[in-house]
């Protein structure tokens, strides 16, 4: 049941970053897929894919953490 949950919550950005990239195609294109202008269309879709990105990684990044394969100090700054 985990695996699903944690399946679930990783799809939903998949496919918000597909559409981000899918945004930025049209855009690069000049198919305007929106009432926005293409430049404003084209920064949504970056925004977009940086965001679930993002998430993706800081996802993963906590799970190996909790599961002890990343130390803890790893990227804590040295004073």
């Amino acid at each position: 049941m985990q695996r699903l949950a944690a399946f679930i919550v990783l799809l939903i950005p998949g496919i918000g970053a597909a559409w981000g990239i899918k945004l930025m195609r049209d855009a690069m294109f000049g198919v305007q897929a929106s009432v926005f202008p293409v430049w404003l269309q084209f920064l949504f879709g970056l925004i977009v894919l940086i965001l679930c990105i993002g998430f993706f990684a800081g996802f993963l990044y906590r799970r190996d953490q909790r599961n002890g394969k990343i130390p803890k100090d790893r990227f804590k700054r040295k004073n």
